[in-house]
């Protein structure tokens, strides 16, 4: 309803041409897609600012220029203000959102050292919360997967003879995702301490102490609370954990298109950005085959 409100806004009062309109309502359609597939439960009056980055950074991943995320976070920045206006919500969360600068950044990863001391054992407890805690980031950066990729899982999604995840992803395709010994061995531990701890509402892989399937603002502040144990860098968040895996595996000799595929990217483009990133691998490569460097 706000968005046919705003839209007949822009029509009727601002006398805005039908091309412009039908441009915001495509961009605000965009972005109710977006959060819905986060949670269906999900509404305009229930968004937060963290929901608006993370579609930002969505966007970014798929390649979209900065100019056209400028353009779609303008539309969602004037229905907000126009659903102020009237009352319609009680808070802006675009408000404090910025629009990317020109020249997309390079990914943030945390260094390949700092997660290995993050994810040691001794740096965790035996409880269920620390069980849990350490399982979630070691997904992340075992397998690359979003964060909403990482809350729709479910325990007959994995499967751990096989060591493999079949993940739901964006227009919901799905992809295999291989892991190893370590990410299997902890999942076996966290869901027998998961089930002898308390019982499931559903059959969600990652589950609150209630037994709830835990959401996407869970997992973000479980995540930025732990890599805060390691780094500084203002952004600790999934994506972070998600560029740290892209990065770890170029660094290791892992060929593009074998990540392109692990991160369900669907143009190559996208993922040509790590490749930025990658020094370390140009380093080795370099000391390898240059002739000076045996003297």
């Amino acid at each position: 309803m706000i968005v046919e409100d705003f839209l007949n806004y822009l029509q009727y009062e601002r006398n805005r041409s039908a091309r412009t309109v039908k441009a915001y309502g495509d961009d605000l359609k965009s972005f109710e897609a977006f959060f819905k597939n986060l949670d269906d439960q999900l509404s305009w009056e229930s968004v937060d600012s963290d929901i608006i980055r993370n579609w930002m950074e969505s966007m970014m991943d798929k390649g979209n220029t900065a100019t056209s995320i400028k353009r779609r976070l303008s539309a969602v920045r004037s229905l907000y203000r126009f659903a102020l206006s009237r009352g319609v919500v009680e808070t802006d969360p675009a408000h404090a959102v910025m629009g990317p600068k020109g020249k997309r950044l390079l990914p943030q990863f945390v260094r390949e050292q700092d997660m290995d001391r993050l994810l040691d054992e001794s740096m965790w407890g035996p409880t269920f919360t620390d069980t849990r805690a350490r399982t979630i980031i070691l997904t992340f950066y075992s397998t690359g997967i979003r964060l909403s990729e990482l809350t729709g899982l479910d325990d007959s999604a994995v499967d751990l003879d096989s060591m493999q995840l079949k993940v739901t992803g964006k227009g919901d395709k799905q992809r295999i995702v291989p892991f190893g010994n370590e990410l299997a061995d902890e999942l076996r531990r966290y869901k027998q301490q998961r089930d002898e701890t308390l019982r499931r509402s559903d059959d969600a892989l990652f589950v609150t102490d209630k037994g709830q399937r835990m959401t996407s603002p869970q997992v973000r502040q479980l995540v930025k609370l732990h890599l805060s144990r390691v780094t500084t860098m203002k952004k600790r968040s999934p994506h972070v954990l998600r560029h740290s895996f892209a990065t770890a595996m170029l660094n290791n000799e892992a060929g593009i298109e074998s990540v392109k595929k692990l991160l369900g990217h669907s143009r190559l483009s996208t993922t040509e950005i790590y490749t930025h990133t990658t020094f370390e691998q140009l380093r080795r490569a370099y000391d390898k085959a240059h002739p000076r460097e045996d003297n």
